[in-house]
């Protein structure tokens, strides 16, 4: 057990404090849920109600959608653009799709290389895309998903205030959408940044994200 946790000691910590955190915000949220619904002199829902609401559910899918999109972006991005001296790049004179030779695929993939990384049909198109595609089909996901359950909140609301619901191509042009998938785009894309700048010149000691303490700042793609 304990060698179990050592090597998938930053999956299991991060998810647990995803379980947490997702727990703190039913709580908080459904407190907020319960204080609009009494103002509007309705009556305050449960945990279930509140869980499997279309209000919990935006809150919930615009923030996932935003973190895929970080990924998927940075994954795809990373592939073409270099940042000279951070860590969070490939060196500069390894923009784009590198060698078979440097990828390990086809002849040069190694006995232990995944299966399609050898074979030289689709299967290995596929699969040397397969991270992007899965980042990306999950922002993709998330993103419906919060248009739908968006929309359904919306309407909702509307509803209580004795006005007219609308469909979901009129939510998709209305500020209510856009406001609450851009002002994650916005906080997403500014952390990305942050990190690919910042770690040019700051370290952190014994982090793979952080460059060797004394590394040069020019030294690009090093990981401590």
């Amino acid at each position: 057990m304990r060698g179990f946790l050592y090597d998938n000691g930053l999956g299991l910590a991060f998810g647990a404090a995803f379980v947490l955190a997702l727990a703190g915000q039913a709580i908080a949220g459904r407190a907020e849920f319960n204080s609009d619904l009494i103002t509007d002199g309705l009556q305050p829902v449960g945990y279930l109600a509140y869980l499997t609401s279309s209000d919990f559910a935006v809150d919930v899918t615009e923030n996932w959608q935003s973190e895929y999109l970080q990924f998927f972006l940075y994954i795809s991005v990373t592939v073409w653009l270099v940042q000279r001296g951070s860590p969070e790049s490939k060196p500069v004179d390894k923009a784009g799709l590198e060698s078979d030779h440097e990828q390990l695929t086809g002849e040069h993939a190694r006995p232990d290389s995944p299966r399609w990384a050898a074979a030289h049909d689709w299967r290995q198109a596929v699969y040397s895309h397969s991270l992007g595609l899965v980042m990306g089909t999950i922002f993709l996901m998330c993103w419906f998903s919060q248009s739908v359950t968006g929309v359904a909140s919306y309407n909702e609301k509307q509803l209580r205030r004795l006005e007219a619901p609308v469909d979901w191509g009129e939510y998709l042009a209305r500020a209510e959408f856009w406001s609450r998938t851009l002002q994650n785009w916005q906080s997403e894309l500014l952390a990305v940044a942050s990190m690919a700048v910042l770690s040019i010149y700051l370290r952190q000691r014994g982090s793979p994200e952080s460059k060797p303490v004394g590394a040069s700042h020019s030294s690009t793609g090093v990981e401590g």
